[in-house]
Order: structure tokens, then sequence, then C-alpha cells
């Protein structure tokens, strides 16, 4: 399918593995099925709850191929191709069209990060979208990357005919609004966090990609229902109960934290490759006490 426009609910999806730390794919079937019974647009594969960076080219090919073979035609994949050279990045989204997927969100490069300059970051956008065979989302992550993608660049950015909208991680919701004014209408702005979805939808996005559509994407969706029907009481009262697994999921226990509540919730979640640490008996008692207050389990 030619995807123009995104919008609606979108996990960014974990990559499972094998107690050895190999990829466990029959794992990403199974999740990917349970998830298709969930009132999803579509999926992010190979974002940062996909621990991309610590997967090979070849794995992150693995995923993506298997991912494909799973996922619904009227649902879109998403997948992660963002490097830390332009040239790289490009290579990467091309080989993950290859692969199956319809979209390429593309996170900002950092390692040189007072060298990412607005015109270095729009010369590395714009190279990327006319070499890339498939439409292309900004991606701005700063808990990730160390800073925010510039509102100038991303309104420099937006008119490209290849680059279809943007995930915001940040949070700053001011910023949104902006980044909304200042961009065409057609310009998907996605909410990059579960937490913060129904400012997000005031300001303008038309969806959210995020970690937490994993384990309460019924509960987003009742968000963005409640919204488009002005019953704010309504999409307050369930946005306010998902605030604290969010943090607590995310923002305080990140990857390893979001693969134990979906573990508890009967996926494949597993552990997290590392350095990254798993959780102690004290962080899962935590996982769980928030999963039961928040009403997350079945």
């Amino acid at each position: 399918m030619n995807y123009s426009q995104i919008s609606g609910i979108i996990p960014a999806v974990p990559t499972p593995f094998s107690e050895d730390g190999q990829l466990n794919l029959e794992g990403l079937r199974f999740n990917l099925n349970r998830l298709g019974e969930e009132p999803l647009s579509g999926y992010l594969i190979g974002g940062s709850n996909g621990e991309f960076v610590y997967l090979s080219a070849e794995e992150r090919v693995q995923v993506v191929t298997t991912a494909r073979e799973v996922i619904p035609e009227d649902r879109v994949l998403i997948v992660g191709t963002g490097m830390e050279s332009t040239r790289s990045t490009i290579a990467m989204t091309k080989m993950m069209a290859e692969a199956g997927a319809e979209v390429a969100i593309v996170v900002c490069p950092n390692y040189f990060t007072n060298k990412m300059t607005t015109d270095a970051l729009v010369k590395h956008y714009s190279s990327v979208a006319d070499a890339s065979p498939i439409p292309i989302l900004l991606y701005s992550v700063p808990a990730n990357t160390g800073f925010d993608l510039p509102i100038e660049a991303v309104v420099r950015l937006a008119p490209h005919e290849n680059i279809i909208g943007m995930k915001d991680s940040g949070g700053n919701i001011t910023r949104i609004g902006s980044l909304v004014l200042k961009t065409p209408d057609d310009f998907s702005m996605m909410a990059g966090s579960g937490g913060f979805y129904l400012a997000a939808l005031a300001v303008g996005c038309v969806g959210t990609i995020c970690a937490l559509a994993n384990i309460a994407a019924r509960q987003l969706a009742l968000i963005q229902e409640y919204f488009d029907q002005a019953d704010l009481i309504n999409a307050r009262a369930t946005q306010l109960r998902l605030i604290e697994p969010n943090t607590i999921l995310t923002v305080k226990l990140g990857v390893p934290g979001l693969k134990n509540a979906m573990d508890m919730l009967g996926f494949k979640g597993g552990t997290a490759r590392p350095p990254l640490l798993p959780l102690s008996d004290d962080e899962k008692d935590e996982v769980r006490r928030v999963l039961e207050e928040s009403d997350l389990f079945d």
C-alpha cells in the first residue's frame, strides 16, 4: 500500500530474545498475532523499544522479514532505519524497504551532538528522503539522543514530498503544538508517548507511536474515541490511569520494564540485551502493582 499519511494507535514493538540471547522470532510472531486483535493502525519494528542499536544489520532484516509475514496488509509496517551517517541511513532504509517496510522512521544522528545543527539535520533528512523508496517519518527522542530535532529543521523538511510526518517523544506540548501549526495539514504529527496522548490530541496530533500501545492499545484507542466525541471527562479519566504505568515502564524502567509487563500479560517479552540489566525483584513487584492499579490485567 502507498502510505502518504499515518494516524491511529501504533505500538513500538520490542524484540524478543531467547535465553541464550538470540532472536526469538517465534516469540515475535506470537506477539504480533496477539497484537493483531487490538485496535491498531500499524506497528513500529526496530525502534528504540525494539533495541535496534543492539541488533546487527542481519538481525534487523530478520526481524522485519518475520514481521512482514505476520502483519496484515491493511496495517502499516513502520521500520526504524536511522544510523549515524547519512550514507548508512540510506543503505539501511533501502534494505528495510526490500524486507517489507512501508514507511521508515529515522532517528536523529547524535554521536556528534554539537555538530547536529539545523542545517546539518536538514541536509541529512533531505538526502535520506530523496534516496528512499518509501516515505519517511522524522523521529525526535531527546531522552536518547540528547537533543530535540529543532522546530526550524522540521518546518523546512515537512514540505518534502517523501517526508510524511514525525514522531515526537519529548513531551513538550507547546513545542508539538507549534509543529502542528507550522507544518502542512497532511503532515502527520504522532505523539511519541502514551503518557501525554490526550494533550497531544488537543494540539493536533493524529495518533501515537508508543511503547504503551503494546499493553494498553484499547485504552489509548478509547482516549482517541472520547476525544473525537468531545467527551473530555472520560478521555481525561482514561488518560490519567495511564500516566503512572507509562512513567514506570518507559521512563523509569525502560525496555526491561516493558518486557516484564508484557510477560505478566501473556506476551513473549523476555529479557533485554546487555548492557541493559534485568529487573530486580522489587522492580518486578512495582511493575505488577502498577498493572493491577491501572486495570491493565485482563
